[in-house]
């Protein structure tokens, strides 16, 4: 069991040479039972122009190959598949990285699948300290250079509606990715950098436990408040 435990880790959490996207894929849809999709991915070799920046002012580095030549989520996001083609048929997944091997690995939330909360990197780290503080357990969080995601367990609208109508005020910097929605899993490649394990998930058959979106709304609103806002064009 210890060495079957530990090739999972290798395959999940793998440092330097090419990522296992389709190890990692596998393991997501046909153990944890989350759907996924590949991502659109980066354009080989492709820059964007220089004046191209994020909604934080970071620089774009990579083009995403989707259409849109000022996509603010370069290769994070799906679009040929279309989210609706996400699953845990094995198959599939793996007829998927077989013929692109690179592409980043998309979560479709909610449903019976996690859905997370994303914020800025800097209010993400606030945050992870705020709740650690106050011994509040945490699930896996997903982190690139930019926004960190927090994986939480499947909420519905109603459920949302009522914690943020008791928030005085909640930034659009942070994200709410529940039915219908994605997030980008490790180990994938997306324009703002690779996408990682800040909290990894215990390496277990089992799928991670995760927190209810309650337990953890408060700290990411506060925390969020004080962090750079860049409204609807803030990246990934």
């Amino acid at each position: 069991m210890r060495e079957i435990l530990g090739r999972r880790r290798k395959l999940l959490f793998r440092r330097g040479g090419k990522p296992a996207q389709l190890g990692a894929a596998l393991h997501y849809a046909t153990e944890w039972q989350w759907p996924v999709l590949p991502g659109v991915g980066l354009r080989s070799g492709g820059r964007q122009p220089a004046g191209a920046r994020l909604g934080l002012g970071e620089r774009v580095t990579r083009r995403c190959s989707c259409p849109d030549p000022d996509c603010v989520v370069p290769g994070a996001h799906p679009f040929d598949p279309g989210l609706l083609a996400a699953t845990t048929d094995a198959r599939m997944v793996r007829w998927w990285w077989t013929n692109r091997p690179d592409a980043p690995v998309v979560l479709a939330t909610g449903g019976g699948a996690p859905c997370a909360v994303s914020l800025p990197a800097v209010a993400g780290a606030r945050a992870l300290a705020a709740l650690d503080h106050f011994g509040v357990r945490l699930g896996p969080v997903v982190a690139t250079p930019t926004r960190w995601s927090l994986l939480v367990s499947p909420y519905g609208l109603p459920e949302l509606g009522e914690l943020l109508h008791s928030q005085d005020w909640v930034p659009s910097s942070l994200r709410f990715h529940g039915e219908g929605g994605y997030a980008v899993l490790p180990p994938s490649q997306i324009g703002s950098g690779r996408v990682r394990w800040e909290r990894p998930p215990a390496v277990t058959p089992a799928a991670p436990w995760l927190p209810k979106v309650a337990t953890i709304v408060d700290a990411l609103v506060t925390a969020s408040t004080g962090s750079p806002d860049g409204g609807s064009r803030l990246a990934y």
